[in-house]
């Protein structure tokens, strides 16, 4: 019978023989150093969380008013609706609604059905209801004041004679600070009246073309606006060339 020697010698301990009571796979260390231990796993970073914005286009619901100037805000909202895949169909707060994600970015986009001047009445109503930040509503419209096609966005700012947005500050409890993208549909030649934009078709070839082309960068701008930052989508929109050279790509 084997007998184990194991005995203690200058502070080692000796193992002498035990390795044959060991399976084959099994290994002894005997450097009393070797301590392992076993780490925790590593917690995976959760992903940022971004708040909701709410992007609203104004303009007038209703076949007569499709494709004239005064609803480029309703077209712009549908082509980032298109550009991002989101429904605005639903009907809540007295607007055609769609919820859905620029990136990852939840957004909810708005076409006020209350006709212009009343606006605020729906674009209130939603912001009260989903608490959302006004520094994260970002409202689209036309502007008299800007040729014609031109993007310039905004940090805040007045109603600028727009009563669609005069409508929604006074809903806003007078509150001007939040962020707006205007499109410029310049002034009617001549004595026309403004009033005449409401009905005034795009009917000239140049003029949807520029502003097919605008509506693409609106849809840029607002996708930089969300993930990267007010300053950067500014920078973007109002330092570029004039639309005729972009459009015909110089």
């Amino acid at each position: 019978m084997n007998v184990v020697a194991c005995w203690k010698r200058k502070g080692r301990i000796s193992m002498s023989g035990f390795s044959n009571f060991l399976p084959p796979s099994a290994t002894i260390s005997t450097d009393s150093s070797a301590v392992t231990t076993e780490t925790e796993p590593q917690a995976v970073p959760k992903p940022k969380q971004h708040q909701q914005w709410l992007i609203v286009g104004l303009g007038n619901p209703g076949w007569i008013f499709q494709g004239t100037r005064h609803n480029v805000g309703f077209e712009m909202l549908d082509a980032i609706a298109e550009a991002n895949g989101i429904s605005v169909t639903s009907v809540s707060f007295k607007a055609l609604v769609g919820k859905g994600f620029i990136e990852n970015v939840p957004v909810m986009l708005a076409k006020p059905q209350t006709f212009m001047n009343l606006s605020g009445e729906s674009v209130g109503a939603i912001v009260s209801y989903y608490k959302i930040p006004l520094k994260q509503v970002l409202v689209i419209f036309d502007d008299l004041d800007l040729p014609f096609a031109k993007l310039r966005l905004l940090p805040k700012g007045g109603h600028g004679g727009q009563n669609g947005m005069r409508s929604i500050i006074d809903h806003f409890n007078g509150s001007r600070d939040f962020p707006r993208l205007r499109i410029g549909i310049g002034r009617p030649p001549g004595k026309t009246g403004p009033v005449n934009l409401f009905f005034d078709p795009l009917v000239s070839k140049s003029e949807k073309r520029y502003l097919n082309f605008t509506f693409e960068r609106g849809v840029e701008a607002v996708r930089i606006l969300l993930l990267e930052g007010f300053n950067k989508a500014a920078t973007y929109v109002n330092s570029v060339k004039p639309v005729e050279q972009l459009a015909a790509g110089k």
